[in-house]
């Protein structure tokens, strides 16, 4: 029998990180609801332990139920009947196995009848439903727009959703629209307030909502009569119960099948306003994607993982030239990078949930009482290393996700291209990560800013370059330093030009710069712990400072004058 959690000793090793301690505490409140709820725990040890018996139960559902009925939803899909979204037959048997067993409403407190979870061990969930069927954790994982009810909603709200929510209904955001993809400051939809009956209507069409019919969505509308940029937006909730929005259509997509993409049209639609007028845009939506963004960086090192086993077992069980094809140093090379990767990724993508974690409590405990000065500056600290790290982790695993699903195809030769095996639809699942929630672009954008100011660069020194390692591993540490003293040079030479164009050309280098030197370092870390990341260290170090090295010498021979040559050749 399949258990996606016992059998991968990569994903269980992070939950052991010694930050967890600090989550938990803050996220139990110093354990505080243990005499109130009968399943808080009494302490950390009695926390870890619940976080892992329900991991082990998701594991099990993940390999037992989700992953052997994903090659049947992916070729049902879902179904439009009169305007409404009919899941596949066994979408319904995978959201139904997981709400039996009470794994809704993961991170919520208990008191919306949530088991409290921390970020954490909701996206090592996510990652693996994820590896079991990519376009399923887009219908299940969805239940996050819950933690952006819980954040901004009043009190009433929070009590008739968020108990929803737990309770198994599904979620949504509806932010883009047919002229308005990734610039959402050109959302359009029309949010009206009627004097008479003091309640929001909504009006206008939605395009490309993942999971566009559930229960409970999250909606930017224009609320700000005469606006035309992000000042004028304004957040609500749509319940599905009102029958005031029907479904268009259903997207015919190339991946992720499994999970609905629809085009939505609402027509007077009642909604109720979260929190404040006009901050729908600049406050709301941000924290509603980094909530996503950190969710498809989970969905990716998921999709990873699913790409490196099946290559890995593939290559072990087919013969050519009277050997196994794992013994031919072309195709062990691969699966070597292959593993780095994933190792990489997921070790980036923990790292960040950490940091989310940490701030996220704190803005919780700041709604109940007074902050310290120190925890005020804790906070400050960790929601810095959170903004600079998400955009990170989404690209970057992305990415990789793209990387490890082609090689899949590949090391399976023609027989990848059928049918007949996962990875066929692994390589199509894959291709979406990269762009939904922000492209890659975007998240180079929202990263670049973590660059020139240093950020990536005082935390690598400050934090990662101070661990002490094992003597064996010190010479993987000095290659990450040199690599750093390369990086520091080209990004203050960028800086010193003084031209946004440049910085911005140049941009994506420094930040995958960046990337390969903090997941080295991860990587470093985690082998100090636990030899079976050794190699996974030794062989992205390696291909990290090739890229580094390369990227670098790029930018050191590039003047302004080269950007202009680039400009006028697109002219």
């Amino acid at each position: 029998m399949a258990n996606f959690w016992t059998d991968n000793k990569e994903l269980q090793f992070q939950l052991q990180h010694p930050l967890m301690k600090k989550i938990v505490a803050l996220k139990e409140r110093n354990f505080s609801e243990k005499d109130k709820y009968e399943h808080s725990p009494i302490d950390f040890e009695d926390a870890v332990d619940s976080y892992d018996k329900v991991l082990e139960i998701v594991g099990d559902i993940c390999g037992e139920i989700i992953a052997p009925n994903a090659a049947d939803i992916d070729i049902e899909g879902p179904h439009l009947v009169n305007n409404e979204v009919i899941y596949a037959k066994g979408t319904k048997e995978n959201y139904d196995a997981l709400v039996q067993a009470g794994l809704m409403g993961i991170t919520l407190p208990r008191k919306y009848n949530g088991l409290n979870f921390p970020i954490v061990p909701y996206v090592m969930a996510a990652d693996m439903v994820s590896r079991a069927d990519a376009g399923f954790v887009n219908i299940w994982g969805l239940q996050d727009c819950a933690e952006t009810i819980n954040e901004f909603a009043d009190d009433d709200q929070k009590m008739r959703y968020l108990t929803r929510v737990s309770g198994g209904e599904t979620c949504a955001m509806d932010l883009t629209e047919p002229d308005a993809g990734s610039d959402l400051q050109r959302v359009q939809l029309k949010a009206t307030y009627n004097e008479a009956d003091k309640k929001w209507y909504l009006n206008g069409v939605k395009r490309f909502i993942t999971n566009g019919d559930a229960h409970i969505s999250l909606v930017l509308a224009r609320s700000e009569d005469g606006s035309q940029d992000g000042r004028g937006l304004s957040m609500f909730i749509y319940d599905r119960n009102s029958q005031a929005m029907i479904v268009r259509r259903i997207e015919n997509k190339m991946g992720i099948k499994g999970s609905p993409t629809c085009e939505l049209v609402f027509k007077n639609a009642p909604a109720e306003l979260v929190g404040q007028r006009k901050l729908g845009l600049i406050k709301y939506v941000m924290a509603l994607m980094n909530g996503a963004r950190l969710g498809i960086a989970a969905q990716s090192v998921g999709l990873s993982e699913a790409a490196y086993r099946e290559s890995l077992a593939y290559a072990i069980d087919r013969e050519q030239f009277g050997k196994p094809i794992i013994k031919f140093p072309a195709v062990y090379e691969m699966l070597t990078n292959m593993k780095a990767k994933l190792d990489a990724s997921r070790a980036l993508l923990y790292e960040t949930s950490r940091f989310v974690d940490v701030y996220k409590a704190y803005m919780h405990i700041a709604d109940e009482r007074k902050l310290t000065k120190e925890e005020q500056d804790d906070m400050k600290f960790y929601s810095k290393l959170a903004d600079a790290y998400t955009p990170l982790a989404k690209g970057l695993s992305s990415e990789y996700c793209n990387q490890l699903a082609y090689d899949a195809v590949q090391i399976h030769g023609g027989s990848g291209f059928m049918k007949d095996y996962p990875v066929e639809r692994i390589y199509r699942d894959a291709r979406i990560t990269s762009i939904y929630e922000g492209t890659t672009q975007l998240q180079v954008v929202a990263a670049i800013r973590a660059v020139t100011t240093h950020t990536y660069l005082k935390h690598i020194r400050d934090c990662y370059e101070k661990e002490q390692v094992k003597p064996e591993l010190e010479s993987l540490k000095r290659s990450l330093v040199e690599m750093t003293d390369d990086y520091e040079k080209v990004v203050n030479k960028v800086i010193e030009i003084k031209d946004n164009d440049f910085i911005d050309f140049h941009a994506r280098r420094m930040v995958e710069m960046a990337g390969n030197i903090i997941m080295g370092h991860l990587l470093v870390i985690d082998a100090n712990k636990e030899d079976m990341f050794t190699r996974s260290a030794e062989v992205f170090i390696k291909m990290g400072k090739s890229e580094n090295k390369a990227k670098a010498d790029f930018i050191s021979n590039s003047t302004v004058d080269d950007l202009g040559k680039y400009k006028m050749e697109l002219n």
